[in-house]
């Protein structure tokens, strides 16, 4: 295979792709931060900051609600979870979720032992014709675990977005069975910026009952929310976080970056960066794609050598699957150096048909 060209300037640079975790933290959630960091505040989240949250997703939504900061989004997934599935539960998700794939079983902890009930689905996203006939399917008696939940992640894990009319058929399925729907948004801002609606549209209106809100990919520091829309789940999760040590006792540093995200519209300045970036290296990857490009997230087939031909020029990525099947993700993060994008863009037009 030929070599990707002479630039040596950017072949000795670390391109890399790998994860919107590797991002900084935006210059406005640090200048909140700084500007929370004064005085002496009430600890455990009776401060002014973590007080308002409630207040500020609820413009951003729509609707009234209850909001709860956390640091990290196996934790909110987790403990969203555990409030909505008893250790004899099931949780039915895509076989290729986070909380089934990336979370060392974090869901199954939390919960005291809920089973994951994995289905498939294209381009990682569930069907309401797939939930219905699993439950069809699943026999209900004190032999079986108990169907509770179901759980989605907006975007999906191969970057597709749900519409809302695919979640108000989803959720429709799940609560005529009795079953509560977790959406695990780590990516939420992309998948909302992707399909130019509401966030409304696509939580509470749809049926969503708890959401994990990430901000960590999206230009935060360690700052997620677990939202509810049914705010009768409430009390159990508040003392769930408390038992599992997420209840943090400052509080306010974390909040003042939710806020500081919401207010100031940075989710969506940070996730429109991103997610150009990703159509861009999109549109230069062409038939090599696998899955629409529908937020940050690029999924390609490289094969064996392209994979080695673009670490070798310095770009940095996650094999997809095993190694050998030679498939990529190349992510975007909101803060990418734009001639990084540019050299990955020109490099995957380069490579030679497989």
């Amino acid at each position: 295979m030929e070599d990707l060209g002479d630039n040596t300037h950017m072949t000795k640079q670390t391109m890399r792709f790998m994860s919107d975790n590797t991002a900084t933290a935006c210059p406005e959630m640090l200048a909140a931060l700084a500007a929370a960091n004064h005085g002496l505040e009430v600890a455990y989240g009776d401060d002014p900051w973590t007080e308002r949250l409630d207040a500020a997703l609820g413009a951003f939504f729509g609707t009234p609600l209850r909001a709860f900061a956390v640091a990290t989004g196996t934790a909110a997934n987790a403990l969203s979870l555990a409030t909505l599935a008893p250790p004899y539960g099931a949780v039915f998700a895509h076989h290729e979720a986070h909380i089934a794939c990336d979370e060392c079983g974090a869901p199954a902890f939390y919960t005291g032992g809920a089973q994951l009930m994995l289905l498939e689905g294209e381009h990682a996203k569930l069907t309401a014709e797939a939930l219905a006939s699993a439950l069809e399917s699943h026999p209900v008696s004190v032999h079986t675990v108990q169907p509770a939940a179901v759980s989605v992640s907006q975007a999906s894990e191969l970057g597709a977005a749900y519409r809302p009319d695919e979640l108000a058929q989803l959720c429709k399925v799940a609560h005529a069975h009795g079953l509560k729907v977790h959406m695990d948004g780590a990516r939420f801002a992309n998948a909302v910026t992707f399909l130019e609606c509401h966030p409304g549209d696509v939580t509470w209106r749809a049926g969503i009952d708890v959401l994990s809100l990430g901000a960590t990919k999206n230009g935060a520091l360690a700052a997620e929310a677990v939202v509810f829309f049914d705010t009768s789940l409430v009390r159990d999760f508040e003392l769930r976080r408390k038992r599992a040590g997420h209840l943090l006792s400052k509080s306010r540093f974390v909040a003042a970056q939710l806020l500081a995200y919401l207010e100031n519209d940075l989710w969506r300045r940070n996730a429109t960066r991103a997610n150009g970036f990703a159509r861009r290296i999109g549109a230069a990857a062409g038939p090599r794609l696998i899955a629409p490009v529908e937020a940050n997230e690029v999924f390609v087939q490289l094969g064996i050598e392209g994979k080695r031909v673009l670490r070798a020029a310095g770009f940095e990525f996650y094999d997809w699957g095993a190694e050998r099947a030679g498939m990529a993700r190349l992510v975007a993060a909101w803060d990418q150096n734009e001639a990084h994008v540019e050299a990955l863009c020109a490099a995957l037009e380069r490579l030679p048909e497989h």
